[in-house]
């Protein structure tokens, strides 16, 4: 990629070889202008290295091969080891007749291409570090002042301004020198500048203070055109709608969607542009070419997308495109979300559950930030059904704050369109993900509100849903009463619409509210209730939940027993119906009934099980929390060590969701483990 720090990095290894004697008989360079309108010729580069070797004017041989010639000759006579620097080179017709005849010197070749078909040593210049980054900046503003205390008086403005440069040394350098220009103005100024024009490149370039050390403009957009002009056109066409695409990283199969190419067509094309350096690509886990991804960089996302938005023809293109990816976004994350229940099968194209949460993981940045184009007219009802979609998967990563911008940006969609009902019931999926975000308060307002929309539409079964939402939430909040008051409400609403599987739900959500205010015998009552009712209607997995809330709720009133009875029965009905998911809490549960049972083995046999189904499903706060009654059990169990890896292992997989009251609690109680 231009502007990534070629030119200083060889001249400066020049520097470094001949300090160290390297190079004794000197160093010759050369700038081929490569990428500029009218680059240099290897016949003509021929030429001023021979004046640099001492031969010009009447010295000079009368053909361009007699002059390769002597410089060979020159070359092959000269017993001291030289390095030639042939920079800047957009073609190897440029460099390769400018090779020495023989091995004894050596030769630094620049450019923005990788020559894959040549057997020479490729060293691939990344962005820099965004520590390095600061530096650089840092560096070159007290190089000028050692007196700027900006630097230090602003470290968090300083990131912000390299992020927005994207780490690349050209735009770093010329933002330095707008810096130095602007001595009396702080970089904050700087970085509010160039963030609310949404294109670092226009507003560097407006304020570039002039040439490098090397005499070149200190420019970005040139640099940029220059290379976007020699692609081919299905090349410009793939890298143009990559830099319309929601994250700046894309998987294969999704530029084949955005793009509407064969992989076998995308594949080569994408690799043409990261050997021209304009995208790099990001090898997948299991080395396969669909796996792969493929990273643009800032500046070239920002150079493209203005491309677009300058060419009415090329608008439409990308719109199309765009549409196109949020509907296999939509697809792909229906299917993916599917499996996520935990059901055992094939979901295509996803061979299994854990397949389906790999494309998630990989592609969450841009599903994300997908949802956010439902506030455009075009996208708005794609969006908002993607946004759906992924509320389970966010939720149960615990992603909630990625869970909390898709439920507003869906909700803003909504409103703009007038939808109550998308409205009532996009706040509903706010309402899950703020309570598991332990925001509570405001979850109930969200379903508050969603309530109160239901009501006006009209729509008495999403009405009693909204009540038992208000349920769960003020239960979270420890205001069991209130909740128990909101659950009876709606089972009250589910009896009078007659829907027995949602009467059902509700009877199970008001056994856990009554169980959690000490009413114990009621809670049971109420989970027999819904057990019966879910049996009655041939509802074999909520007859499972069911069992399960009724064994926790044996459990609390002391019935061990009847608790790991039930429990078993819950874990028979899960894995005969292939809910692994279900089967891995059932387990858990079984655990904990043995250990208060006294049954400490068992347990911790139990909870081994668990532990093996949530690793399968690479569910990490559900491996902590197994993995923490698995410490429990241990210790009552007397065997300290292993109940100290145990938690420390529980830490490890908190922190991986970010999880840190969790994680810190782990590593709390392995510590006051004794020895």
């Amino acid at each position: 990629m231009g502007g990534v720090g070629k030119t200083a990095l060889a001249v400066e290894a020049a520097h470094r070889a001949r300090g160290k004697g390297w190079f004794p008989g000197g160093t010759l360079f050369v700038d081929l202008r490569g990428y500029d309108d009218d680059p240099v010729t290897a016949d003509q580069a021929v030429l001023a290295l021979l004046d640099a070797l001492g031969v010009r004017d009447g010295g000079l041989p009368p053909t361009a091969d007699r002059r390769y010639d002597a410089y060979r000759a020159l070359l092959a006579e000269r017993g001291d080891r030289m390095l030639l620097i042939l920079d800047n080179a957009s073609d190897p017709a440029q460099y390769l007749p400018l090779l020495p005849g023989t091995d004894h010197h050596r030769v630094i070749i620049t450019s923005r291409d990788r020559p894959d078909a040549l057997p020479v040593r490729l060293i691939d210049l990344e962005t820099l570090a965004p520590d390095d980054s600061v530096a650089l900046v840092t560096r070159a503003l007290h190089a000028t002042d050692e007196r700027d205390g900006r630097p230090v008086r602003e470290p968090d403005a300083l990131h912000e301004l390299a992020d927005l440069c994207g780490h690349l040394p050209l735009a770093l350098q010329i933002a330095a020198g707008m810096l130095r220009r602007r001595r009396h103005r702080d970089i904050a100024s700087l970085v509010a500048e160039i963030r609310d024009a949404g294109d670092p490149a226009a507003v560097l370039d407006r304020g570039s203070p002039g040439t490098d050390l090397y005499g070149r403009s200190l420019v970005l957009r040139p640099v940029l055109e220059t290379s976007y002009r020699r692609l081919p056109s299905d090349q410009a066409r793939l890298l143009r709608l990559l830099c319309l695409a929601p994250d700046a990283e894309t998987g294969t199969e999704t530029v084949t969607a955005l793009t509407d190419l064969e992989a076998d067509v995308a594949l080569p094309l994408l690799e043409d542009l990261a050997a021209a350096h304009l995208i790099s690509p990001v090898p997948s886990a299991d080395g396969s070419a669909t796996g792969m991804r493929w990273r643009v960089h800032d500046l070239v996302r920002a150079f493209g997308a203005g491309v677009v938005a300058r060419d009415a023809g090329l608008r439409e293109e990308g719109e199309a495109a765009r549409e196109r990816i949020v509907r296999f976004y939509v697809e792909r994350t229906y299917a993916a979300s599917v499996l996520l229940s935990g059901l055992q099968g094939r979901q295509e194209p996803f061979a299994n559950r854990a397949q389906a949460v790999t494309w998630l993981d990989e592609e969450r940045a841009g599903l994300v930030a997908a949802v956010q184009w439902a506030r455009e007219e075009r996208f708005a009802d794609t969006a908002a059904l993607l946004a759906d979609c992924l509320a389970q998967y966010l939720n149960w990563r615990r992603h909630f704050d990625d869970a909390i911008a898709v439920a507003h940006a869906a909700r803003k969609a909504a409103r703009q369109a007038g939808d109550r009902h998308r409205e009532a019931g996009v706040l509903n999926n706010l309402g899950i993900a703020l309570s598991r975000a332990d925001r509570t308060e405001e979850a109930v307002d969200a379903y508050t509100r969603a309530r109160d929309l239901f009501q006006d539409i009209g729509d008495r079964r999403e009405e009693a849903g909204a009540w038992s939402n208000i349920g769960n939430a003020l239960q979270r909040a420890g205001r069991t009463r209130k909740a128990i008051t909101a659950h009876t409400r709606a089972r009250d609403l589910f009896q009078d619409i007659g829907d027995r599987r949602e009467e059902a739900r509700v009877w199970m959500n008001l056994g856990v509210a009554l169980r959690d205010a000490g009413r114990t015998r009621k809670a049971i009552e109420a989970h027999t209730r819904a057990r019966s009712l879910f049996r009655a209607i041939g509802d074999g997995l909520g007859e499972a939940m069911a069992w399960g809330s009724l064994g926790n709720a044996l459990q609390r009133e002391g019935d061990v027993d009847e608790a790991i009875e039930a429990h078993m029965v819950a874990r028979a009905l899960f894995q005969a119906a292939g809910d692994r998911y279900g089967e891995a809490t059932e387990w858990g549960n079984v655990g904990g009934a043995l250990q208060q049972a006294g049954r400490v083995h068992e347990a911790i046999e139990a909870h081994g099980k668990s532990l093996e189904i949530f690793r399968e499903f690479n569910d990490w706060y559900g491996e902590g929390v197994t993995l923490d009654n698995l410490a429990a059990a241990h210790e009552a169990a007397r065997q300290h060590d292993q109940a100290r890896t145990a938690h420390l292992q529980a830490a490890d997989a908190f922190t991986r969701v970010n999880a840190s009251a969790e994680a810190a609690r782990a590593r709390a109680r392995a510590a006051e483990l004794p020895e």
